[in-house]
């Protein structure tokens, strides 16, 4: 399993986490504004395995107004929840 701090950064870790767990492998569907529910990456089971994923890999606790699709509907939105919730801004 990656770690927050070996170097990738966290679209990297999310992007690596749903390849694995939900796309068996196959980065070929997941673009960074790629939508989940849309798409049929994620469904609402899925939603919450990625939820305890990012509280335990990022240190951050996710509050039930927060489980919005603004938040958690793709990795460029993930990735800008996580910075909000860090306080670390992410490179553009």
């Amino acid at each position: 399993m990656t770690t927050a701090g070996d170097g990738m950064n966290p679209l990297e870790i999310v992007k690596a986490h749903i390849v694995e767990n939900f796309l068996f492998g196959d980065d070929r569907r997941i673009a960074p504004d790629t939508d989940f529910i849309e798409n049929g990456i994620l469904d609402s089971t899925g939603v919450l395995e990625l939820i305890g994923f990012l509280e335990e890999k990022f240190g951050i606790r996710v509050e039930d107004d927060e489980l919005v699709p603004d938040n958690m509907n793709s990795l460029e939105k993930i990735t800008q929840y996580i910075a909000r919730k860090t306080g670390k801004i992410q490179p553009a």
